[in-house]
C-alpha cells in the first residue's frame, strides 16, 4: 500500500479489525503499520499516538453501534423496536470485542465528539420508548438499566466469564425478556 493511499479512516478501520482479532490491549502502532504495509513513522502523518487511535476507535464503535441499532428498529415500534435494538447492541458488542473494549473504557465526556457519539444513541432509545406511556424519569432509569445489562453481559461474554454449561444465548434471551416485562410494568406509572 502506498503512503498516499493511507487515510485516517483506513487507519481506524484497520485498527478496529486488528483490535477485534487480538484485543485492544495488544494493539500497537507497529502492528497497525504492518497491517497497512507502511512504516510506523508514516502513521504520524495521520495520528499523534496509539492513545489517539484508541480514542477514535471508541467514537467509531459508538457510531457503528448506533447504525446497527437504528437499522434494527426500522419497520417496528414499541417493545419490538426496543428488543431489536438490544439484540443489535449485544450482537455488535460480542462480534467486535476490541472495539467494544474501547467503547467502554474511554471517557466519552472529554470532548464534544465523544459525548455526541453516545448521546445520539441514548436519545434514539428515549424516542422509541416515549410512546409507551412511561414517564420521562422512568425512561431515563430504564436506559441506565438497559445500558448496564447490555454492556455488562457482553463484557462477561467477551471475557469468557460464564463457566456454567447453560446456553449463554438462552440466558441473554431470558434476561432481556425479564427486563422487557419489568419495563411494561412501568406503563402509566409517574
Amino acid at each position: 500500500m502506498s503512503k498516499n493511499s493511507v487515510s485516517d479512516e483506513l487507519i481506524i478501520e484497520a485498527s478496529a479489525d486488528i483490535a477485534n482479532k487480538i484485543g485492544l490491549n495488544s494493539l500497537s502502532l507497529k502492528i497497525i503499520a504492518e497491517e497497512l504495509n507502511i512504516k510506523s513513522p508514516s502513521l504520524y502523518n495521520h495520528i499523534s499516538s496509539l492513545e489517539e487511535v484508541k480514542q477514535r476507535l471508541m467514537v467509531y464503535g459508538w457510531k457503528q453501534m448506533e447504525e446497527k441499532m437504528l437499522d434494527a428498529a426500522i419497520g417496528v415500534v414499541g417493545y419490538e423496536a426496543l428488543k431489536n435494538m438490544c439484540y443489535a447492541f449485544y450482537d455488535y458488542a460480542v462480534n467486535n470485542k476490541g472495539v467494544f473494549t474501547a467503547m467502554l473504557w474511554y471517557n466519552k465526556y472529554e470532548s464534544m465528539e465523544k459525548e455526541k457519539a453516545t448521546t445520539r444513541l441514548f436519545n434514539m432509545i428515549f424516542k422509541v420508548m416515549k410512546p409507551l406511556n412511561i414517564s420521562d424519569v422512568n425512561i431515563n432509569h430504564i436506559i441506565r438499566t438497559l445500558r448496564s445489562f447490555l454492556e455488562g453481559f457482553a463484557l462477561l461474554v467477551n471475557n469468557n466469564s460464564f463457566g456454567n454449561p447453560v446456553s449463554i444465548q438462552e440466558s441473554f434471551d431470558l434476561s432481556l425478556e425479564i427486563i422487557m416485562k419489568g419495563i411494561q410494568s412501568l406503563e402509566r406509572v409517574k
